[in-house]
């Protein structure tokens, strides 16, 4: 992290921490300090000093441009928030050094081992377990939303034989918020407090919860019965929230069809180790969005397209596509050699928070030799444990506490159980939306929410003067589209444009 000089107008949001900084170094001379771009900050826990580097000003980025005083304000420069706390929450915790991860304060583990999806769910929503009768009212209630209008069953009809089944499920989560105009904060006479406790917001935010929950994984199932050309199945709401979800995807023209409990218990935990994981890309797209007041199926619709990214949801069929390249066991340490010397990525593992073993790793990796016994062992499951040994081995991993996260082993246990690679990053959004939808409803009563609006240091030209056509030149700017898209990918006769 570095400070930025005199780039905005405003005041640093820890101004008084500042000033109190600047009292402590005071004793140091003007002389000395003079020529240093650069912030001298005391920890007054542990008596350590820092000095942290002053990155550039608008003097510097713009050489000849006067700056007023009262623009001369430090602000903190932190490319993708890798040090910035923007909210407060009780919701999930994640100690990176440790490798812990924890719902409202209850170990991620304990829950996989004993808890179900539903349940976990109304853990992080309403910040308790639920009792029994809490657990049988949410999980019918649930249920009862499985079902989708008519209307939007021909909307998910009208795509491509070949959309992704995420571009599928992002835009019916999107096109969902239209059929529910009572609860759109935009629209006249809703209005913008609609979710507000305070304006009897709970119990319609409660109903948007339930549609959500519900109607996910129909939409999913949905995507993937489209894209093998197969007819929709209707939700069979008898069955758990895992088992309807199979159901709707695998069933075919059996009458009385159940799917494998052992493995909707497999798909069950997964979905508990993914419902959510503090403040990573989708979630603080979710609350970036909630932050406008827009309403949910729309911040809904943003996260998803925030998971759909392949550093974020894809990255589980990353790692399935380097098993693939890998081969074999034999080929293992001519790989690793290969990304030492940085010639190949390895995928699965290492994190942006997590510095010592994923925890959601472990469980999964239970899963996955459970999942074995019951279908069959994937062979690359030995490409895969080779490849952990050695680099919880190799001092070269080890330095840079590249440990196995959860992608390295989820996405062996979705091939074996026969999801498409693409379908991936739509079993990674199912659960984390009790998580996005746990962050916008504790977003909706915090008195200390602002839209989301950062700063930025701009480095563009200043006083540029409009040119006339007649006497610009042209600039060397590529503007030619690529082959690829303009070619033909559908039936013969039709082109994409």
């Amino acid at each position: 992290m570095t400070f930025l000089d005199g780039c905005f107008d405003g005041t640093l949001s820890c101004a008084a921490s500042m000033d109190r900084a600047r009292r402590i170094v005071a004793h140091v001379s003007p002389a000395d300090t003079a020529a240093k771009m650069s912030l001298t900050v005391t920890d007054n826990r542990f008596g350590e000093t820092y000095e942290v580097p002053i990155d550039a000003s608008v003097e510097e980025s713009h050489p000849g441009v006067a700056v007023s005083a009262k623009f001369k304000k430090l602000r903190m420069f932190d490319p993708g928030y890798t040090n910035t706390s923007c909210c407060k929450s009780s919701i999930c915790f994640i100690d990176g050094e440790k490798g812990k991860l924890s719902y409202r304060g209850i170990d991620i583990m304990e829950l996989a081992d004993k808890s179900t999806y539903m349940e976990v769910s109304f853990l992080l929503l309403f910040g308790h377990l639920p009792s029994q009768d809490q657990l049988s009212i949410f999980s019918s209630r649930v249920m009862a939303h499985t079902y989708l209008h008519n209307d939007m069953l021909k909307f998910m009809s009208a795509f491509r034989y070949d959309a992704h089944p995420m571009g599928m499920v992002m835009s019916t989560i999107a096109a969902l918020g239209t059929f529910y105009p009572d609860q759109n904060s935009s629209l006249v006479p809703v209005g913008a407090d609609v979710y507000k406790s305070a304006h009897g917001g709970t119990e319609i935010r409660n109903k948007q919860i339930y549609r959500v929950l519900g109607k996910v994984i129909t939409i999913a199932a949905n995507a993937y019965r489209h894209r093998i050309g197969k007819p929709f199945n209707e939700p069979v709401n008898h069955l758990s929230y895992t088992e309807n979800f199979l159901y709707m995807m695998d069933r075919l023209s059996e009458n009385n069809y159940v799917p494998n409990p052992r493995l909707a218990k497999i798909l069950d935990v997964l979905f508990i180790l993914h419902a959510d994981h503090e403040l990573n890309c989708s979630t603080a797209a979710m609350r970036h969005l909630t932050s406008s007041g827009v309403d949910v199926y729309s911040c809904l619709a943003g996260a998803t397209g925030a998971l759909y990214g392949p550093l974020h949801g894809g990255a589980c069929e990353a790692v399935l596509r380097m098993l693939d390249s890998i081969g074999h066991v034999d080929n293992v340490p001519q790989f690793i050699d290969d990304v030492k010397n940085r010639k190949k990525k390895l995928m699965g593992f290492g994190h942006r928070v997590y510095k010592n073993y994923d925890p959601r790793a472990k469980v999964v990796r239970q899963m996955a030799e459970e999942t074995f016994t019951i279908l069959g062992r994937e062979p690359m499951i030995d490409i895969a444990i080779a490849l952990e040994k050695v680099a919880l081995e190799d001092p070269y991993f080890i330095e840079r506490k590249l440990y196995p996260n959860v992608d390295f082993y989820s996405g062996l246990i979705y091939k074996t159980m026969g999801f498409p690679t693409d379908f991936f990053p739509v079993l990674f959004m199912i659960p984390r939306c009790s998580g996005w939808l746990s962050h916008w409803q504790e977003l909706q009563d915090d008195k200390e929410l602002k839209i989301i609006r950062p700063r930025q240091h701009y480095l563009g030209h200043m006083n540029a003067s409009y040119v006339p056509m007649s006497e610009r030149k042209a600039a060397d700017i590529n503007i030619n589209a690529s082959k690829s898209s303009a070619s033909t990918r559908g039936a013969p006769g039709r082109t994409t444009t």
